[in-house]
């Protein structure tokens, strides 16, 4: 009896914990922290600061990152399917082997962001902005002819 209350306690304090996640994080300072493998499916991350944050893996389905930064932050291997960006800064962020499936990226800033080996089906990149050091993996591609060269 006393381990199944325990057990029910742990469940209970994570399920808080990731409540806190999904709807307290707007705005607030992460840069430079170590949030990989972290689960943020759904949160409401507007305007967080997530600069250089390591986000090795974590899992964003969902989530709205509108305006965030993401400058130089480590997305390697982040699920973002779904994720709004719109606004976002991701300037030298590494997204290499990121699911990026149906991610709207209008008007982000991926200036020297690294993009290579990513889903990218379905994702919206108009209006975005790259330069000369931004790794996309096919700048052929469709989805990128809407891009804004800077």
């Amino acid at each position: 009896m006393e381990i199944k209350l325990r057990e029910l306690m742990v469940r209970v304090a994570h399920l808080e914990k990731r409540a806190a996640l999904v709807g307290g994080l707007e705005g607030r300072d992460l840069s430079g922290r170590n949030l990989s493998g972290m689960d943020f499916s759904n949160a409401n991350l507007k305007g967080t600061n997530l600069k250089g944050a390591n986000l090795t893996g974590a899992i964003l389905t969902g989530a709205s990152l509108k305006g965030a930064n993401l400058s130089g932050a480590n997305l390697k291997r982040a699920n973002l399917m779904g994720a709004d960006l719109m606004g976002a800064h991701l300037e030298g962020a590494n997204l290499e082997w990121a699911n990026l499936a149906g991610a709207n990226f209008m008007g982000a800033d991926l200036k020297a962001a690294y993009l290579f080996w990513t889903n990218i089906k379905g994702a919206n990149f108009t209006g975005a902005l790259y330069d000369d050091s931004t790794h996309l993996p096919f700048l052929s591609s469709s989805q990128f002819q809407t891009m804004t060269k800077v």
